[in-house]
């Protein structure tokens, strides 16, 4: 009678039961860190190193230590590029008034409430080259914002170029975005709202409390997770825009988003990749401290918007 405790070979134990559910979960656990860290932290890592460097696409590279990020702060579409973050996070802050505001409205039981939200969360879903092509012919002088505006009693001598105005085109970007993200940040307070234990209303309803007191008291800092996430992704979606920045506004001489301002340093001659590479480190540092701060104030509020079963 063979003893039960025979110990078995690597083959056979890889044969096993045993041994091809630890394959699989090592298979699982191996090949995204190893994706992750060749297409992720490896080129990240080379950028690092190349932002200390003065060098071309070909030819020999020359150690410069911090002189690249010298060069970049000595730029004032790049300094002006971060400054101009104030318009977008201004627009945050209405774009979370209007979804906290809808969010509010279309949890509680309203006649299709589905369908508006999801004309509301539509934008969100387009892509980015056709927003800023259909707010390019928005904008257009003469067009639907200055019809509008005419119909209201403006004269159309007395408009702004919305696009080539430079007083006027960032607060253009920012109108374009709250239209674009706002359903989205709804749609996020909405899982959270509908996620919050009737019996707080009801206690809060026997004790006598107000519509007000319960909104201000109990939901609101249930909500402050998502209320920080939403304020966090909106800021990074206008802060690394584009796509609307480039497609339709009219004065390149001052781009107007960290984006725009980090393609100026590509050419028909060349790029300047050293500058490129310090650039994007510099525009990263914001974002990453930011996350460093409020990373448990995200994950809350992404959980927070899963709606109860």
């Amino acid at each position: 009678m063979e003893q039960s405790g025979t110990k078995k070979s690597f083959g056979e134990w890889i044969k096993s039961r045993k041994g091809q559910q630890m394959l699989i979960i090592l298979a699982f656990t191996i090949i995204p860190l190893i994706l992750l860290l060749v297409f992720t932290y490896l080129p990240f890592a080379e950028m690092v190193k190349f932002s200390f460097y003065k060098m071309k696409y070909v030819g020999a590279r020359k150690f410069v230590g911090l002189d690249n990020y010298r060069a970049i702060f000595k730029r004032d579409d790049i300094i002006g590029a971060l400054k101009l973050c104030l318009y977008y996070m201004a627009g945050a802050l209405i774009q979370l008034a209007i979804a906290l505001y809808l969010a509010t409205i279309l949890s509680m039981k309203v006649k299709c409430s589905n369908l508006f939200k999801g004309f509301m969360f539509f934008p969100y879903l387009i892509n980015g080259i056709a927003i800023g092509f259909i707010f390019k012919f928005f904008y257009t002088r003469g067009f639907v914002f200055d019809t509008v505006l005419q119909w209201c009693g403006f004269q159309l001598d007395n408009l702004p170029y919305w696009l080539k105005d430079q007083s006027v085109n960032n607060w253009s970007l920012v109108g374009s975005s709250v239209w674009r993200y706002f359903g989205q940040n709804m749609v996020l307070f909405v899982g959270a709202i509908m996620s919050v234990d009737d019996s707080l209303y009801e206690a809060a309803d026997l004790d006598g409390a107000s519509y007000f007191t319960i909104y201000s008291k109990i939901l609101l800092p249930l909500l402050k997770p998502a209320i920080v996430t939403s304020i966090i992704l909106k800021g990074a979606n206008t802060y690394n825009e584009y796509y609307c920045a480039q497609l339709y506004l009219q004065d390149k001489t001052r781009l107007c988003t960290v984006a725009t301002s980090l393609y100026t340093f590509t050419g028909p001659l060349g790029s300047q990749y050293n500058l490129i590479c310090a650039g994007v480190i510099i525009s990263l540092l914001p974002a990453l401290i930011v996350f460093i701060i409020f990373q448990n104030q995200i994950y809350s509020g992404v959980a927070a918007g899963a709606v109860k079963g």
